[in-house]
């Protein structure tokens, strides 16, 4: 037996003769989100498809709640509950109207789909508005509603296919904390996104796909530490003594780079241990500083490393030691 709610075994699958997936293995956890991260066209709605029964995989295999997504879709599909990249609501209807008729198909009497539909709509933030049309609602709403429609079921296992692509900051991040209400509550999330932010801020384990096939998994900080370096950026007091200043670093084998700021200058470092060698090499050459920062990598920058195409930094001018 497996605790896994999500269980993928070397899943393929092919359009024609065109590869979209190959060997993707990866679980989840009860309470768990896990990100699948990548671009356009690297596979993560197609995985979605699969894992939630819409799809047949070419190959491999795949459990949700403990049911195989081939042979026993019913029992998969009466598990989960799934928000794809564009609202699904019926916007003629209310929100409640919306919410009352999804519980009734799926088995609820009128007084138990009523009961659920006011608490979706107090979960979501969506009670003033409840008996509005929802073709009246802003993006954020119709996402919101769109959410609380695929809890109606009580699912153990919710698939979230890009849900924030569209929506203003004020809306993702209170969607971001009725995602992180539901897992807490014990439901497991498989998310895809492409914003990195997100994954950072949400995800337990992230899996990164390119070219349908998983290119690095962990956390976000086991993911991080895979780039290794974080890079110090220093404002000099006095943008004259840029020259003294990068000499100074290179004294101390560092590879300063200028900024496009004038009197500014950047230089990688290993850990936060290269901050304060910064700090001495420039106190050591009598340069007063303006302003200095720690810049740890971030999610986009191992996304990059990991997709291979990693900018060059953008420079007014490399120094050289």
């Amino acid at each position: 037996m497996t605790s896994a709610l999500i269980e993928a075994v070397r899943i393929g699958r092919t359009f024609g003769r065109e590869p979209v997936l190959e060997e993707v293995s990866f679980r989840a956890e009860k309470g768990e989100i896990r990100c699948l991260l990548g671009h356009n066209g690297a596979g993560k709605s197609t995985l979605v498809s699969i894992l939630t029964t819409v799809l047949p995989p070419t190959a491999g295999s795949a459990r949700v709640a403990g049911f195989d997504v081939v042979r026993e879709g019913h029992e998969v599909r009466s598990r989960i509950g799934l928000t794809g990249q564009f609202a699904s609501v019926d916007g003629s209807l209310s929100g409640r109207d919306n919410l009352v008729l999804i519980a009734r198909l799926l088995g609820a009497n009128r007084r138990q789909a009523a009961e659920r539909a006011e608490q979706l709509l107090e979960v979501f933030t969506l009670t003033d508005a409840a008996d509005r049309a929802v073709g009246t609602y802003s993006g954020g709403m119709r996402r919101r509603l769109d959410l609380a429609i695929s809890m109606i079921g009580h699912p153990q296992v919710l698939f979230l296919d890009e849900p924030t692509t569209g929506l203003d900051p004020v809306s993702r991040n209170a969607l971001w904390n009725v995602v992180r209400d539901l897992v807490g509550s014990g439901t497991t999330v498989l998310l895809t996104t492409q914003y990195l932010e997100e994954a950072d801020q949400l995800a337990d384990r992230i899996t990164v796909l390119g070219h349908g096939r998983i290119i690095a998994e962990g956390t976000a900080r086991e993911l991080k530490s895979q780039v290794g370096t974080s890079t110090v950026h220093a404002t000099l007091a006095d943008p004259t003594t840029v020259d003294r200043a990068s000499a100074a670093l290179c004294s101390v084998g560092l590879a300063p780079v200028l900024a496009e700021e004038p009197g500014s200058l950047s230089a990688s470092v290993e850990s936060s241990v290269g901050l304060a060698a910064v700090v001495r090499a420039l106190d050591g050459a009598g340069i007063a500083l303006g302003s200095i920062a720690l810049r740890e990598p971030t999610l986009d920058d191992v996304y990059l490393a990991l997709a291979g195409h990693s900018p060059a930094p953008v420079r007014a001018g490399a120094t050289s030691c």
